[in-house]
């Protein structure tokens, strides 16, 4: 499999990891109960992080139905259950510190992360809400930490319907949906024809939550 390296951003120095304060977040309601909080550059070093995880995590290509075809999947992919040692410590360090600052919204913890490897701005994610599962009729959060170059994640109201909004997430950025987001509002990483680095987004979700 060809790893497609990252050229080191001048804003994202740093030889060690480290993890921002949560306090740091800031949070944009964006209607019907759902919610995003923000946090740029939450991990510093994560250039660093973003070379280890696309050498080191054995990802996956998969291919699925789509339209009567067998497709192939438009990025690599990794899953860690709950109880699974995940690729970096610094990323079980992450999930405790989301889980500790979210325990009174949340009222569980952080259990799984999902990897997605963006290779280039053919890769994408289509328009979809975390629904597999509780999401598909409770208030949950999935926490997304971005390393290596910004892609951008645009979010809709279900069905399309009103302004969205766009948010360029990469060299650590720290992005939450709360609330009814997954319930009523979509969210995808666009194709894009200009130049796109590679990216590496961790997905920190609740048990049952897809």
């Amino acid at each position: 499999m060809t790893v497609h390296h990252l050229q080191g951003s001048l804003f994202d120095q740093a030889d060690d990891l480290r993890l921002a304060p949560l306090s740091g977040l800031r949070r944009t309601g964006l209607g019907l109960g759902a919610w995003i909080d923000v946090l740029p550059g939450w991990l510093s070093g994560a250039d660093a992080l973003f070379e280890r995880l696309a050498d080191e995590v054995p990802w996956r290509a998969e291919r699925r139905t789509m339209y009567d075809q067998v497709v192939d999947v438009p990025r690599l992919l990794r899953f860690y259950p709950a109880g699974a040692r995940l690729p970096h410590p610094v990323l079980d360090e992450a999930r405790e510190a989301l889980s500790a600052h979210y325990a009174g919204e949340l009222r569980e913890p952080f259990t799984t992360a999902g990897l997605c490897y963006y290779r280039d701005g053919r890769d994408s994610v289509a328009w979809h809400g975390d629904r597999i599962g509780r999401g598909a009729r409770e208030d949950t959060m999935v926490a997304i930490l971005s390393v290596g170059a910004p892609r951008d994640l645009l979010l809709r109201p279900a069905g399309g319907g009103g302004p969205g909004v766009r948010r360029p997430l990469g060299h650590g950025d720290l992005i939450v949906m709360g609330g009814s987001c997954q319930r009523t509002w979509e969210h995808c990483v666009p194709k894009t024809t200009r130049a796109a680095g590679p990216r590496i987004s961790v997905q920190f979700r609740p048990a049952g939550v897809r």
